[in-house]
């Protein structure tokens, strides 16, 4: 709560607006799994204006490396996943199936695994469908609208700007078995795409 405090204040130096939707999407009982797009590190400023008391973030490990934004998201209490070690990510998703049941708490991931501020969606990887899956908890996606128009980084541009976020509603796993987590994932990543092209204007 400290953290999103100070993080969610840059907003103001920064020259960002989030208009926030759909909130009352989190407010499922129990554990679930959250999974959002990932496009950069501003993406932390919006993750501060909706993330719920009872969640925990899937980070790559390589972030504990980054300074400030190391510490912050290490306290912040993320966890770490190896992605060079497939065997490694895999332990670490089980053991957070047994987390989130225990702790009864929320877990947010980035299916997408990696930073993408293309104003579309990468492939989804399938990890944290399984885990899904796996505990039988529902899935609630979240969806930030394109920064390309008022952040590129490859042509130095970074303006003042408006980003949406909505919380869809939750995808509930219970029935489903390891069989339909492809399907599960194509779903999720069609709802997803669709949003992003409706929040950022564009046709999809």
């Amino acid at each position: 709560r400290i953290i999103k405090t100070v993080v969610k204040t840059f907003k103001y130096f920064f020259g960002l607006r989030f208009e926030v939707k759909g909130l009352e999407n989190f407010e499922v009982e129990g554990p679930a799994i959250i999974v959002s797009n990932h496009q950069s590190m501003l993406d932390m400023m919006g993750l501060m204006e909706i993330l719920p008391d009872d969640c925990v973030q899937v980070g790559k490990k390589e972030l504990m490396y980054a300074g400030t934004v190391g510490l912050v998201i290490y306290l912040g209490g993320v966890i770490f996943i190896n992605r060079k070690s497939t065997s490694s990510a895999k332990m670490v998703m089980a053991e957070v199936a047994k987390t989130m049941a225990t702790d009864n708490v929320k877990v947010w991931v980035y299916p997408e695994g990696t930073r993408n501020c293309t104003g579309d969606l990468l492939p989804f990887k399938k990890g944290a469908f399984h885990v899904a899956v796996q505990a039988q908890v529902p899935v609630i996606p979240v969806v930030y609208s394109s920064f390309t128009t008022f952040y590129n980084p490859k042509k130095n541009l970074f303006t003042s700007g408006k980003i949406k976020v909505e919380v869809l509603p939750p995808i509930e796993t219970k029935g489903l078995t390891s069989d339909d987590v492809s399907d599960l994932t194509d779903r999720c990543f069609r709802i997803m795409r669709e949003t992003l092209f409706r929040l950022s204007d564009r046709p999809s």
